[in-house]
């Protein structure tokens, strides 16, 4: 069952209205999709930033507005505590959508232990499902992970109902041993810095011009 959130229609926008919205306990919101105008509102921010913690994606609207929606965006302040705003896009349950959801690591290498370095290279990826199948996270088990090995993302069980939209070549997260982090370090330090040195010369060329 969704989440149900209490929303009001917000006549004033701008940065100064939105100020104000959020001193008094509430956060702006726009509810967008399915070739209807979009609508200002406001969420009371108890309970936006309580559903978006506990990872809920489809919320039930109601209030002034009544209709299904799903959290598609939200913006948080510096320090990534506080929700500034969110963009809502109208939804059915069975409709299918896209979201970019995290890749977590569950449990802990083998290959580690044997002095290895784990490193996790993709930490999010875009998947399809119907609306209320969402999942909040995706998570890899790398308790099988021994030095030297990888996993990649075709190899990533993914939940039932759900698609992943990536290539299932790409390398999710290997354990490496420290000195082949090192070379491999090294190796990307030595590409980047002709790059940084041919910028240099173009932009003291430009200057010149």
């Amino acid at each position: 069952m969704a989440e149900v959130l209490q929303v009001k229609v917000r006549e004033e926008v701008g940065s100064r209205a939105a100020k104000r919205v959020r001193q008094a306990g509430q956060t702006p919101a726009v509810l967008y999709g399915h070739q209807l105008a979009n609508v200002s509102l406001t969420v009371p921010t108890d309970q936006i930033e309580w559903a978006i913690r506990h990872g809920i994606r489809m919320v039930q609207l109601q209030g002034d507005i009544r209709d299904t929606a799903l959290i598609r965006e939200v913006q948080w302040d510096a320090f990534g505590s506080h929700v500034l705003h969110v963009d809502l896009t109208r939804v059915s349950a069975s409709e299918k959508v896209r979201m970019v959801v995290p890749l977590e690591l569950r449990g802990e290498a083998p290959g580690a232990r044997q002095g290895g370095i784990t490193e996790q290279l993709i930490h999010e990826i875009e998947v399809e499902s119907a609306a209320d199948q969402l999942p909040e996270r995706i998570e890899i088990n790398i308790n099988e992970l021994g030095l030297g090995d990888a996993i990649k993302l075709g190899e990533v069980p993914m939940p039932e109902q759900v698609t992943m939209i990536a290539d299932a070549e790409e390398v999710v997260v290997q354990c490496m041993s420290a000195v082949e982090v090192e070379e491999e370090e090294a190796e990307e330090a030595e590409v980047a810095e002709p790059e940084v040195i041919r910028r240099a010369a173009e932009e003291e060329d430009q200057e010149k011009d």
